[in-house]
């Protein structure tokens, strides 16, 4: 008998889980007058089923190739220490705004790149990069599979954007009383996504403009709201 409703139980959990991986993914609505559930287009960026440290990076795949990358960066144990979101909306802190600076700089340090649009949440970040020369933003919205011509990689970028944040940061704990870090600032490795035509550009534009609205049920946060019910399951194809 105990095998039994064990079964069921582990039967359950697992249509639970296929539900939360559908192509379309759902979300409690926190707005008044809204439904109870609410379509989220999944982007994949942080499936732990997918990505992990030995393979986050597509193999074979030249990352100094000019194009359009999203990028995210996580605090180490996804400390939240760039702000607050209030009201569906990220207000950055001394710490948020410098990392923001940072960010929009880096085509100073590396002027073949350039950035596109960009948020830093409480404990992480996302981000455009365009790769590849002053045309590379028109040229990432139409191309697929572009000529190779960059000398820069992207985990260059990534890395001297790490480096100059952490040592910044450093500087506020030291001089500004900002809050520590444990052991380093960021995680050590970075999500990216490879762009590679105008609908996913616009896409994950969209995504990153949305992302404080989304924080409540964001796979970062670290009192996510997770409902007891299994989220209704779309009618899309996978």
């Amino acid at each position: 008998m105990f095998s039994q409703v064990h079964q069921m139980i582990e039967i359950k959990s697992t249509s639970c889980v296929r539900a939360l991986r559908s192509r379309t993914q759902w979300y409690r609505a926190h707005q008044p007058g809204q439904p109870q559930w609410l379509p989220l287009q999944r982007t994949g960026v942080y499936d732990p089923n997918i990505h992990n440290r030995r393979s986050m990076r597509l193999k074979g795949y030249d990352y100094s190739i000019p194009g359009a990358y999203l990028v995210t960066v996580v605090t180490q144990r996804r400390a939240e220490l760039f702000g607050n979101v209030v009201n569906s909306k990220m207000q950055l802190n001394a710490a948020g705004e410098m990392v923001q600076r940072i960010w929009m700089e880096m085509p100073i340090r590396f002027p073949s790149i350039a950035m596109d649009t960009f948020v830093a949440m409480p404990n992480h970040i996302h981000g455009i990069i365009i790769m590849g020369g002053a045309d590379a933003e028109s040229r990432a919205t139409t191309r697929v599979a572009p000529t190779q011509d960059g000398r820069i990689r992207l985990g260059d970028v990534v890395g001297a954007f790490k480096s100059l944040t952490t040592l910044e940061y450093t500087r506020g704990v030291r001089d500004m009383n900002w809050a520590p870090f444990h052991g380093r600032l960021w995680q050590r490795n970075y999500y990216e996504h490879i762009l590679r035509n105008d609908a996913s550009l616009q896409k994950y534009r969209r995504y990153i403009v949305d992302n404080p609205i989304q924080w409540p049920i964001d796979r970062e946060n670290p009192k996510r709201e997770i409902s007891n019910q299994c989220p209704p399951q779309s009618n899309e194809r996978t």
